[in-house]
C-alpha cells in the first residue's frame, strides 16, 4: 500500500489524538487548551485560527469516534463512521503547496475549525486504510497493560505492540522470566 506524505501524517496525528484519551479518570492528555495548543503545534496543523473551549470540547468528541475506528474490526462499521466524520467535517478537498511542502491535498474546507481539519484529513486517511482493504492494520497495543493505538506499517502486518521497545520488551522478557521460573521447578 502505497501511504503518501500527507497521508503518515494524518495517520500519526489521529494515533496520537486517539492516545490522548484517558485510560481512566486522570490521564487525559488534552485537557486544557494549553494541551490543544500543543497538539497543534507538534503535528503542524496548519489555519486553524484561534482555539477556543468550544474547540476543545468538539476535538475530545471526534477522538472518541476516531478511538471507535481503532476498535472496530468490522469495515462496514468503520465506513460508516468515516463517512460521519467526514461529512460532519464538510470535507472541501484541494491541492495547495503551502509552508515549502510540494503540491498536496488537504480535504478540509478553508477557514475549518481544528476538530474539522481533524476530521477531514485524518478521516481520509483512515478511509484509505478501508478502501485498500487493509483495517486490520489499525491496531490497538496488545500488551495487557497497554491499549495505545497504532498503524501497523510492517510489511506482513505482524506488529502487535504500540512500540516493541518498551510493551513488546516488557512482555517477553515477563514470558522469559516465567518460562524460566517453570523450568527451574
Amino acid at each position: 500500500m502505497l501511504i503518501t506524505h500527507d497521508t503518515r501524517c494524518s495517520l500519526d496525528t489521529v494515533v496520537d489524538l486517539v492516545n490522548t484519551a484517558p485510560e481512566d479518570e486522570t490521564t487525559d492528555r488534552l485537557v486544557d487548551l494549553a494541551a490543544l495548543a500543543d497538539f497543534v503545534r507538534k503535528h503542524e496543523i496548519s489555519d486553524v485560527g484561534v482555539l477556543s473551549a468550544d474547540d476543545l470540547a468538539a476535538v475530545h468528541r471526534i477522538r472518541g469516534r476516531f478511538a471507535a475506528i481503532f476498535a472496530s474490526d468490522e469495515p462496514r462499521t468503520s465506513a460508516s463512521l468515516i463517512n460521519e466524520l467526514i461529512a460532519t467535517a464538510g470535507t472541501t478537498p484541494r491541492l495547495t503547496d503551502h509552508d515549502g511542502y510540494d503540491w498536496h491535498v488537504h480535504y478540509f474546507a478553508p477557514g475549518a475549525s481544528v476538530a474539522d481539519h481533524l476530521a477531514a484529513d485524518c478521516g481520509m486517511a483512515l478511509a484509505f486504510f478501508v478502501v485498500a482493504g487493509e483495517q486490520e492494520r489499525l491496531r490497538r497495543c496488545e500488551a495487557p497493560d497497554c491499549r495505545r493505538a497504532f498503524v501497523d506499517l510492517s510489511r506482513n502486518r505482524s506488529r502487535r505492540y504500540c512500540d516493541s521497545r518498551t510493551c513488546g520488551n516488557r512482555l517477553h522478557v515477563a514470558a522469559y522470566r516465567a518460562r524460566r521460573k517453570e523450568a527451574a521447578g
